[in-house]
């Protein structure tokens, strides 16, 4: 077993002794899913949401809500803590790269997040009939995009944090307006028209993983602002990145 391997194991036995987040990363968008379903006309077309049922329009809202509490809750307490704590600063003096310890915290957090995704989408198509993508490559690329954009503003907060209240607190800059623009607290069809056009080109990008899902075509200009918020957002988050 390699060095990365070693320690991508020993951190997923430390993530899963504290468990919150993974149950919550993984149940809490479907456990939303039910509760809304069992609202009265979530299930039944209209006009608002544009034809289809609010409900087929918030599963992209809820795989919002997985990404953003991984992305910008966990991961930026999680590295601010191991710098807290000396980890990182101790790791740099030994042959094992900080890096691996980040990728492994990266890893863990995506496949989290990814666990929760499918569990909602085959729940909503089980219980609410919620048609699966019917541009599965496209979801499936906005959901990279996403992932990666998302991921990456995460990892800014880590980079500048000393601490994880500190880093939480930045986290908290890009993890309100991801909710908001992306749909969790109001369905989007019921946003005013500016803030609707604002959040179509905001990660995890909810908008282009509705019109892959429901087959109307991503619009290539939504992927192309999620691939620069992936690649800069990546790349300012390794340049401003202090392992102690």
């Amino acid at each position: 077993m390699n060095t990365f391997a070693k320690i991508t194991a020993t951190e997923t036995k430390l993530f899963l002794r504290s468990p919150f987040m993974a149950v919550a990363g993984i149940l809490l968008p479907s456990v939303l899913l039910l509760a809304i379903g069992a609202i009265p006309g979530m299930t039944k077309p209209s006009d608002a949401a544009g034809g289809y049922r609010f409900i087929d329009a918030w599963v992209p809202s809820l795989i919002v809500v997985s990404l953003a509490m991984l992305a910008l809750q966990s991961i930026p307490a999680a590295v601010a803590t191991y710098r807290e704590q000396g980890v990182l600063r101790r790791l740099a003096t030994t042959p094992v790269h900080p890096a691996n310890l980040l990728g492994a915290q990266l890893l863990i957090h995506v496949v989290v997040a990814l666990a929760g995704i499918a569990l909602v989408l085959g729940l909503a198509n089980a219980v609410y009939d919620v048609p699966m993508p019917k541009h599965p490559l496209s979801f499936a690329a906005t959901l990279l995009l996403g992932v990666v954009s998302t991921f990456a503003l995460g990892l800014i907060a880590a980079a500048v944090a000393r601490t994880s209240k500190a880093a939480t607190g930045v986290a908290m800059v890009a993890f309100l307006p991801i909710m908001f623009f992306g749909g969790v607290y109001l369905p989007r069809p019921l946003l005013p028209e500016v803030v609707r056009r604002i959040g179509d080109y905001v990660p995890p990008g909810s908008q282009p993983l509705q019109d892959a899902w429901v087959g109307t075509g991503v619009q290539p200009l939504q992927l192309v602002v999620l691939a620069a918020f992936a690649v800069i957002g990546t790349a300012l988050a390794a340049k401003l990145f202090r392992w102690e």
